[in-house]
């Protein structure tokens, strides 16, 4: 505002200067020669008259071209002792009155900018087929943890057990295929996988190369190596290394991220092998005990509701302890220790000694001897999904929920009264000339709302939103749409 007052005020005295008529000062020296004329000879009068003359021509010549404007001259000092004529001041802008001008100026085309873009969104409300969203109804990085069932069809219960029939002999040395129904069945799916391992191969036949080069052998290598850190050779519970361990491999379609801690119970019926020898006690020739079957089953849950979770080369660790979902943890402060959870790979490892111990598992532990260990923990599992139930009636199968951490974006869509009353659908008009179908559709159009689809700058179409139920609009009704995007 400075410099622009500044200028102003130098233009001014500009002006102001070509503005004087420097006539007047030649007159008023010529009316003083006149004067002295009458003082002075001859000669001197006809000097004074050529001197006077040719003044008034160059006078002549400085009015042909006073259309130009120039810079004031510098005049030369008046001689002494004639009459000096005093200049005008240049008269001064106030920069008040200014400022006070181009404030009303700027007001007055705000103002109008302001008119003119309300007239173009009242004209686009009538016809409009998109709406830009506001940054403020966009929600964006949200994070929720979503859980389901673990097994085929969301169900978090699995009762029923099947081996499957498309195993063949030498697969079943190392693992077990355990499906929803029976294998052959429409609809049947494979749930987890049950497998039993010896740190020196015993309890299995080798088959034929080298001595103890057996199927029990490699499955306790191949966990070792995928759950335990490079220079652990055992598989340690509460403190205590376990030579021998079953392990359950959840099938890795049945979830997407990892199994959900606090969710895990597996119910383990006991067997009768109290008493049997050794190396007969088969998974072929076992069965479920039937002495006190309901006040006797083995109930394992994860202790992550009482302890922080562990973190090794598989990612986090929890222990299998004695609980159920419903009490939690028997004796916390004590809690009897079975084996270890894993559930970013979804394997569970139950250790041989604690199932001997309390399961009557009597597992067979003699070199060269096909012993189908993990059979037996395949009979006590299916016997107990089967067959028991808990104190409330709740069926004892093995009950598991799968977790994932889902990122999600939400957009908030604004439906205001005057927008979105009209359809692009043809049912809507009629006749070659577009002319409403129903005559009410000119001053009181009802339309629904299906879906809302979401595009880009290029007005590109990249995702669509179905709503579960039309949405009646016309010009008495707004709406407010939430859209999740989830990645």
């Amino acid at each position: 505002m400075r410099n622009y007052q500044s200028i102003e005020y130098k233009n001014d005295q500009i002006n102001l200067w070509s503005d004087i008529d420097n006539d007047s000062f030649e007159d008023d020296a010529l009316e003083l020669e006149e004067e002295e004329e009458s003082f002075g000879t001859e000669m001197g009068g006809r000097r004074r008259r050529r001197r006077r003359r040719s003044r008034r021509r160059s006078r002549r010549s400085r009015r042909r071209t006073r259309g130009r404007r120039r810079a004031p001259s510098r005049r030369r000092a008046p001689r002494r002792g004639r009459p000096r004529r005093r200049v005008p001041r240049a008269r001064r802008t106030d920069p008040r009155r200014l400022q006070r001008l181009i404030k009303s100026q700027a007001r007055a085309m705000a103002n109008r900018i302001i008119r003119e873009r309300d007239i173009r969104k009242l004209r686009a409300r009538f016809g409009r087929i998109f709406t830009t969203f506001d940054p403020a109804d966009i929600i964006e990085n949200q994070q929720e943890t979503v859980t389901k069932g673990l097994w085929s069809g969301g169900i978090g219960n699995l009762l029923e057990m099947h081996i499957s029939a498309n195993q063949t002999a030498t697969q079943q040395r190392y693992y077990y295929e355990i499906f929803n129904s029976a294998s052959t069945a429409v609809g049947s799916e494979p749930q987890f996988s049950i497998a039993w391992g010896h740190v020196g191969g015993s309890g299995s036949a080798d088959e034929g190369g080298q001595v103890n080069d057996t199927p029990s052998r490699a499955i306790y290598s191949q966990y070792r190596n995928l759950l335990l850190e490079p220079n652990d050779k055992f598989f340690s519970i509460n403190g205590v290394d376990n030579s021998n361990c079953f392990f359950i491999n959840v099938n890795r379609a049945r979830f997407k991220e990892r199994l959900d801690e606090g969710n895990i119970e597996i119910n383990i019926q006991p067997l009768s092998g109290n008493g049997a020898v050794n190396a007969t006690f088969t998974g072929s020739q076992v069965s479920a005990s039937t002495a006190a079957p309901h006040s006797s089953v083995i109930r394992l849950i994860d202790d992550s509701k009482i302890t922080d979770t562990r973190i090794g080369q598989a990612g986090q660790i929890y222990s299998l302890v004695s609980g159920s979902i419903e009490q939690g943890v028997h004796s916390p402060t004590n809690p009897v220790h079975y084996g270890l959870v894993y559930p970013q790979v979804g394997v569970v490892v139950i250790g041989g000694n604690g199932m001997n111990a309390s399961a009557s598992f009597n597992i067979v532990s003699g070199s060269e001897i096909d012993g189908g260990n993990a059979k037996k923990l395949f009979i006590a599992m299916s016997h107990s999904a089967a067959e028991l139930t808990d104190p409330s009636g709740d069926r004892l199968g093995f009950q598991a929920r799968s977790s994932e951490k889902v990122k999600s974006t939400h957009y908030f869509v604004r439906v205001k009264n005057s927008e979105y009353n009209f359809s692009n659908n043809p049912t809507f008009v009629t006749g070659s000339r577009g002319q409403f179908k129903q005559p009410t559709f000119l001053f009181d159009p009802k339309v629904y709302i299906t879906s809302i689809g979401l595009y880009n700058n290029r007005r590109e179409l990249l995702a669509t939103a179905k709503l579960s139920k039309p949405l009646l609009k016309s010009f008495t009704r707004e709406a407010l749409i939430k859209v999740k995007l989830d990645f």
